[in-house]
């Protein structure tokens, strides 16, 4: 209703509970009734401190990967990254949050998706962060080179056989969601390329699933790199710190 109505929810809850109806609500309640993500209905989501514009093609960001950017806040204390890698940036959801948290840092997106690449160019540009913030499209690191303070990674650690909610399923994509059989696959391909990429000092962070830790630690440790957990506001397995 609020985004129908073009004013914030505060708003509508202050001061127009007994509005007439805006002819655009019905539509926008047709869509959510047939379980597409709000954020593809209202075309933003707010993540950290940013607000990303989202649509189709890309994952939602969600508040379980907001425990990355805590997670890399403690590590790096009263130092800051200088250089930030995203593999797998999406909308340029945790790139951009870590730019807006370091405003000295510079960092790089990748992601195998053209169509959310544009869409994270945008979002830096939107946030005045064009200058800072550079995106490509790739398969995970293979092209990179150099070392990076900071790496984050939300790959996609969802099995195949899985069973998801219908908004999920049916509207995000599926090549952000799946990856294999047991959920690795991805993990199979970035975990490898990690030692060349982490700066002295840095830490690689990796979202994983709940039940995850274990198999991904293991991947991590025959790399011969030192892993910590980090749990999520539910008291879920959900990153692994890599140094």
């Amino acid at each position: 209703m609020a985004h129908a109505l073009g004013i914030s929810r505060e708003t509508l809850l202050l001061k127009h509970l007994d509005g007439p109806l805006p002819a655009t609500f019905a539509p926008l309640v047709a869509r959510r009734l047939n379980h597409e993500p709000i954020a593809y209905i209202t075309g933003t989501r707010g993540f950290w401190t940013i607000e990303l514009q989202v649509g189709p093609g890309a994952l939602v960001p969600r508040a379980d990967s907001e425990t990355l950017i805590e997670a890399a806040i403690d590590h790096f204390g009263a130092r800051a990254p200088k250089t930030v890698l995203d593999l797998g940036t999406g909308p340029g959801t945790l790139l951009l949050a870590a730019l807006d948290r370091w405003p000295e840092a510079t960092g790089l997106g990748v992601d195998a998706s053209n169509t959310v690449v544009e869409m994270a160019k945008a979002n830096a540009a939107r946030l005045g962060m064009e200058n800072r913030a550079r995106f490509e499209s790739g398969n995970w690191a293979d092209s990179i080179t150099g070392r990076f303070d900071l790496i984050l990674a939300n790959p996609p650690y969802i099995g195949t056989g899985e069973v998801l909610p219908a908004e999920v399923r049916d509207h995000e994509p599926a090549s952000a969601l799946f990856a294999g059989p047991d959920g690795l696959d991805d993990y199979r391909l970035i975990v490898p390329q990690l030692s060349r990429l982490i700066a002295p000092g840095g830490v690689a962070i990796l979202e994983i699933g709940a039940t995850q830790a274990e198999a991904v630690t293991a991947l991590l440790v025959e790399q011969g790199l030192s892993v910590t957990l980090r749990r999520d506001l539910g008291n879920n397995p959900r990153a692994l710190l890599a140094t």
